[in-house]
């Protein structure tokens, strides 16, 4: 379901400090990483019966507004870097949302950069909203579990791009609409398939019992 509810997606994928060899001496605060990748579905939400995941379409970002995004620490706080100044770029490549920053205007800016040149911040996330998606939903037979898989379509708005410190769980904000609805819709299809199941069982049985009944 499209929202203008903003969501965040820390999606556990590196951010690291340029080769030092390729840039020249006042440039050396500059990283790069992904914010997101493309077609790579990853998992949202699970319970014993319904496991939801999400994709990212590699058209999503063709007519995002993407004016002034801002790189943050933990999506709040100070601003690192910003589209609008030319500090930061963000730019939709094969593979996914790339995005490169230059940390050395700020003094919060340059302590940014030695934790992630020393290992110590090394993930990322983004905050944005959802203009179009799709849900395709579909029961495991071998495991019983019923999965929806949300495919972001197209993102409306991208606020920013942040360096995270504990992203335990690539669904740290997500849409309470879209959610409710998935698992609602999901659960609705698995009763309806089981009892699509008994029915044929029923079936199956009673052309059983009169078979023999004919024998």
């Amino acid at each position: 379901m499209p929202s203008k509810e903003r969501e965040y997606r820390e999606m556990m994928l590196a951010i690291e400090k340029r080769d030092e060899a390729e840039e020249p001496e006042e440039e050396r605060m500059v990283v790069t990483g992904y914010a997101s990748t493309f077609d790579d579905p990853y998992l949202l939400w699970k319970d014993a019966d319904v496991e939801v995941y999400e994709q990212v379409d590699r058209h999503a970002f063709d007519e995002t507004d993407m004016q002034d995004v801002i790189m943050q620490y933990d999506h709040q706080g100070r601003v690192f870097a910003r589209v609008r100044n030319n500090t930061l770029t963000v730019t939709p490549d094969d593979k996914g949302l790339f995005i490169s920053a230059d940390l050395s205007g700020t003094d919060i800016g340059r302590g940014l950069y030695q934790e992630i040149a020393g290992g110590y911040t090394d993930r990322m996330s983004f905050g944005f909203t959802v203009d179009e998606d799709e849900q395709v939903i579909q029961e495991d037979s071998t495991t019983g579990k019923t999965h929806v898989l949300r495919t972001i379509r197209k993102v409306g708005k991208l606020y920013d791009v942040s360096a995270v410190s504990l992203p335990a769980n690539p669904g740290t904000s997500i849409s309470a609409r879209f959610l409710d609805g998935a698992i609602e819709e999901a659960r609705a299809e698995r009763l309806k398939a089981q009892e699509l199941r008994e029915k044929r069982e029923q079936i199956m049985k009673r052309a059983e019992a009169l078979g023999k009944e004919q024998a």
